[in-house]
């Protein structure tokens, strides 16, 4: 499944968000890659929002590479490796735990390489033709297929 949608403004991007937020379940990892400034961020304390309600603050883990989010249903780690400098730093941060139990949202996925689960939903963002506006190409497997498709079905 390949899904690109258009975000006019910031606002779709949080709507996007929200949208995935509602489909995800204990054990997905939600890989957001762009460039720098895209959204990817954005789009991780929308998704944190819709999920936990109590996350009043949701800092950019640029520094502290991650942060953990309990919920109800599971934790919600966010990943923000643009720093990170090895793969095998991440066993640090405790992804085998987030990967196994928790829902997984990773800003610069790519910073893994062969650590980033095959089992995932990639969401790439792109900049769009006006300041505001951004591109999203939607990728996942059949069950994120199945999952997404009713969430999307009016964007």
């Amino acid at each position: 499944m390949i899904t690109v949608i258009n975000l006019p403004n910031e606002w779709a991007t949080a709507a996007l968000a929200r949208r995935v937020a509602a489909a995800a379940r204990a054990g997905d990892v939600i890989a957001l890659s762009g460039e720098l400034g895209v959204g990817k961020t954005t789009f991780a304390r929308a998704f944190l929002h819709a999920r936990h309600a109590d996350a009043d603050e949701v800092p950019s883990p640029t520094f502290t590479l991650v942060q953990i989010y309990p919920a109800p249903d599971g934790a919600i780690w966010h990943f923000d490796l643009y720093r990170l400098t090895a793969t095998v730093d991440a066993w640090e941060l405790g992804i085998e735990d987030a990967f196994a139990s928790g829902i997984s949202l990773i800003e610069w996925p790519e910073r893994l390489g062969p650590l980033l689960p095959a089992h995932r939903l990639e969401i790439r963002l792109e900049f769009g033709d006006r300041p505001d506006a951004r591109r999203a190409a939607i990728d996942g497997n059949s069950d994120w297929c199945v999952r997404l498709k009713p969430a999307l079905a009016d964007v």
